[in-house]
């Protein structure tokens, strides 16, 4: 009973936060307005609303509410996967040199002019080079060329880093929606089988699940939905870490409720920064990584300090 209230809460919670989203910001929008904009647009339909309006609402608001669910969601959901696979709650899709992957494609991008050629090829590279070395390398060779690049490029790549949803378009949902939704359904599907691997390699073997395979799918599918998420969202950090191990504190380890709570979390959770990332010094606006980073940054260092004491008794 009391997990069933937790959806109910996660779902209403994700369902305020996605209309606030839409219509909230340095424009404020009619609620009435926004839906009928929306509605107009995905059917068809005459809308009363001036040309203005529909450009806010339905070409840079509404893509960005969405590809921002879709950022939180899959960044959430990864991190409790890792989380289970490598058995540390402070694990997070870092380890596998996706950020660092991501770092090097961006700042290839913009290096070599691309990403003022198509907006497409931010994403593409991204993904191409995401987990391809471990992290340490790949910031290294980020900033071996940020030592060379011009202070325009420069100032492009950082911002990027900090993890910015502000030039979203529907191109960039377009790009990503179908894989990084067919890669949680993949994770969400297979949640008995993370529990299972969860219990150690040898009672995994006696039910007949190879661990080593199990180990190397999820991380193959957690690579690559995460590597999507990132390359059109930059170094967004912290929600793969803090919301799974909140969810988990609420519904416990079970898989099989904790990764479909985090895909609902995570969304709202990453609605919520924007929202603020928007709104905070409007018309000006933060980068949402920055807010993710305020809000996560204090609580993993609580974490480190809780485990210290707890290894100190």
């Amino acid at each position: 009973m009391k997990k069933k209230y937790v959806f109910m809460a996660l779902a209403a919670a994700l369902a305020v936060l996605f209309l606030l989203a839409l219509v909230i910001g340095s424009v404020s929008m009619p609620l009435y307005e926004t839906a009928e904009i929306i509605f107009g647009q995905l059917f068809g339909r005459a809308s009363q609303a001036s040309e203005a309006h529909i450009n806010i609402i339905y070409n840079i608001r509404f893509p960005r509410v969405v590809l921002t669910m879709l950022t939180g969601m899959t960044l959430s959901v990864s991190g409790a996967v890792i989380q289970g696979v490598y058995q540390n709650p402070m694990a997070d899709t870092g380890v596998l040199g996706i950020s660092g992957g991501a770092s090097l494609g961006a700042i290839l991008a913009v290096a070599t002019g691309l990403s003022g050629i198509s907006f497409l090829a931010l994403p593409i590279l991204t993904l191409v080079l995401a987990g391809m070395a471990v992290s340490a390398f790949l910031r290294a060779m980020v900033s071996l060329i940020l030592s060379y690049m011009e202070e325009g490029q420069m100032r492009e790549y950082l911002y990027w880093s900090m993890g910015s949803l502000s030039s979203t378009r529907w191109e960039h949902v377009r790009l990503v929606w179908i894989p990084i939704l067919l890669g949680v359904f993949y994770l969400l599907w297979h949640s008995r089988e993370l529990n299972v691997l969860m219990m150690g390699e040898e009672e995994a073997l006696a039910v007949g699940l190879n661990p080593y395979r199990s180990r190397k799918r999820f991380l193959f599918v957690t690579s690559l939905v995460t590597a999507m998420a990132v390359c059109v969202s930059g170094g967004i950090q912290f929600v793969g870490l803090v919301v799974p191990h909140i969810i988990r504190l609420i519904l416990g380890a079970d898989n099989r409720c904790l990764l479909p709570a985090c895909a609902l979390c995570g969304a709202a959770f990453l609605l919520f920064c924007d929202l603020l990332a928007r709104t905070l010094i409007a018309p000006a606006e933060i980068a949402v990584g920055i807010i993710s980073a305020v809000i996560g940054a204090p609580y993993f260092l609580y974490l480190i300090q809780r485990d210290r004491k707890g290894q100190m008794r």
